[in-house]
């Protein structure tokens, strides 16, 4: 082989090199790149799933009214709803039959679950609060497993509050 063959070889293998390594540095570019996107893409979802909306449900025995909530249960709780600029409280019973005392507990269960978050330190003016002494069951409600799930609060966490807006603007479609 003669000297300028190799020579030329060597400059050939020398080019091959260095397009390798550009090559290599925008391979590594791009993918520090597309970590970057994925880190803020995951960011994202991230907020987003933090601002759905969520319901808790706060079960009570038969008859009764007052919270009882596990520390852990009653702080993760109270950390939700100090995060939420709306919370609608709805109290249910078992009840068969719309009676005066079915109301009365289906509303004292509400006002205990109000009264705790408000002793808590959520802001009162946040919290909006209804019950319904019978009907719209969680489950089956021939069974006592099933009344037992419809003795309840249902604490609605609102993480966007809701916007007030107006029909009027669509009267004209």
């Amino acid at each position: 082989m003669s000297l300028q063959t190799c020579q030329g070889e060597l400059q050939n293998t020398r080019i091959v090199v260095r397009e390798s390594r550009q090559s290599n540095e925008s391979c590594r570019s791009t993918a520090i790149q597309l970590a970057s996107q994925q880190r803020a893409l995951v960011a994202q979802a991230s907020r987003l799933e933090d601002r759905r909306n969520t319901v808790y449900s706060i079960l009570f025995p038969f008859g009764g009214t007052r919270v009882e909530l596990s520390q852990v249960e009653g702080s993760f709780l109270i950390e939700q709803a100090r995060a939420s600029p709306l919370i609608l409280l709805s109290g249910r019973t078992d009840g068969r039959v719309e009676t005066p005392g079915e109301s009365r507990v289906a509303r004292e269960r509400t006002e205990a679950v109000r009264t705790y978050l408000v002793a808590a330190g959520v802001a009162p003016a946040r919290i909006r609060a209804t019950w319904q002494p019978i009907g719209d069951h969680a489950a089956e409600n021939t069974s006592e497993g099933g009344r037992r799930l419809n003795r309840r609060v249902e604490v609605e966490l609102y993480r966007v509050a809701p916007r007030q807006a107006s029909l009027e603007s669509y009267s004209d479609l």
